[in-house]
């Protein structure tokens, strides 16, 4: 089977990610897949997937993914394609437009957020709708955000709506080897990874460390567009010397096992690889109570309220301090991330594909 992926771009996050675990399996199952990113600019991210030998393809005049003249692009590129499969906003629009013309092809969409700006606009709502009803499956990645856009667009009993949760590389995680000549023998290490934006919320991990001991040093791994906000923010809080901002890193999974503590302090999420990635290393996992991120940390991690800089250093100092606590929690978290390798998302990719 032919397929070909759409996404915006191939920066940093969790669309980005699964599509670099998921093409290269989908690949050795015998389908013929290949991706078409809007806006191409070079990341770490391509480079690993054209590795992996996945095909990239972008349109020949640089543009923004939200320029019409990429309908054309896209529409002289998709005719040989059995399924096309949208991720992100603006292939979500612009593969349902191409719906209207390529009536063999058969078009599915991944849903990878519980919340997006679109639905605080009562305008969107009619076009989102009628966006959705173009394709033949909407691949929710957890059941939050199956919820979300379920109660957004008024579809309750729609059977198109299901949920694939997304999956990580479980044992690439859980046995990657720790980078100890990196840190001081007494310090604490808190490590967040995720982009620089509103959604993320570093500030408030960033705000906690004034609260803990001065050998608690956060690494953030990322960027983005309010990196230099979050400098300022590291600046005006007095904590530079205790924050190490490490940019866009292949070798998360090292870093992550070189760390003590993996946050996440998100406003939302739809199911965050960060988060799994973080319980795979084998460390206890923090998250805030938010939609994404409270389903898959309850039961296993630490939750705390959204933007409580006061309970996200308690948390922090309670698990350090408790060592049976901390083994139980570490414990906890790698469990419930091994319920997520990314075997069985392609598994189930695989079945939707040739259903």
């Amino acid at each position: 089977m032919r397929i070909l992926h759409v996404i915006a771009n191939l920066q940093t996050g969790g669309a980005e990610k699964l599509l670099l675990d998921l093409l290269p399996r989908l690949k050795t199952l015998g389908h013929d897949v290949d991706l078409y990113v809007l806006e191409n600019t070079p990341t770490s991210f391509s480079k690993r997937i054209q590795d992996a030998g996945i095909k990239i393809y972008s349109p020949k005049q640089s543009m923004s993914a939200y320029n019409p003249l990429q309908l054309f692009s896209l529409r002289k590129f998709i005719h040989k394609y059995n399924v096309i499969h949208a991720h992100t906003t603006a292939p979500q629009i612009l593969t349902a437009i191409l719906s209207l013309f390529y009536k063999r092809i058969i078009f599915f969409t991944t849903e990878h957020s519980a919340s997006n700006r679109r639905r605080n606009k009562w305008w969107c709502k009619p076009i989102d709708k009628w966006m959705y009803s173009r394709y033949k499956r909407i691949i929710c990645v957890s059941k939050e955000t199956e919820v979300k856009l379920r109660e957004y667009l008024n579809l309750e009993f729609d059977t198109r709506i299901i949920t694939i949760y997304n999956g990580i590389d479980f044992k690439y995680f859980s046995t990657a080897k720790p980078y100890m000549d990196l840190r001081e023998i007494h310090d604490i290490i808190i490590i967040m990874v995720g982009r620089f934006v509103e959604q993320k919320d570093q500030d408030t991990l960033i705000k906690s460390l004034k609260l803990l001991p001065r050998n608690y040093k956060l690494w953030l791994l990322g960027d983005g567009p309010r990196r230099k906000d979050l400098e300022k923010l590291v600046e005006s809080e007095k904590v530079k010397d205790r924050v190490k901002f490490w940019g866009i890193r292949p070798d998360v999974a090292e870093l992550l096992k070189t760390s003590d503590l993996v946050v996440l302090s998100s406003h939302f999420e739809g199911l965050s690889l960060a988060s799994l990635e973080g319980m795979s290393a084998g460390k206890p996992f923090i998250a805030s109570d938010v939609a994404g991120l409270h389903d898959i940390t309850n039961g296993a991690g630490i939750l705390f309220p959204e933007g409580d800089v006061d309970k996200l250093a308690k948390e922090i100092i309670y698990t350090i301090d408790n060592p049976q606590y901390y083994r139980d929690i570490s414990n906890k978290c790698q469990s419930r991330a091994a319920e997520f390798d990314i075997a069985k998302t392609v598994e189930k990719y695989d079945t939707l594909y040739n259903a």
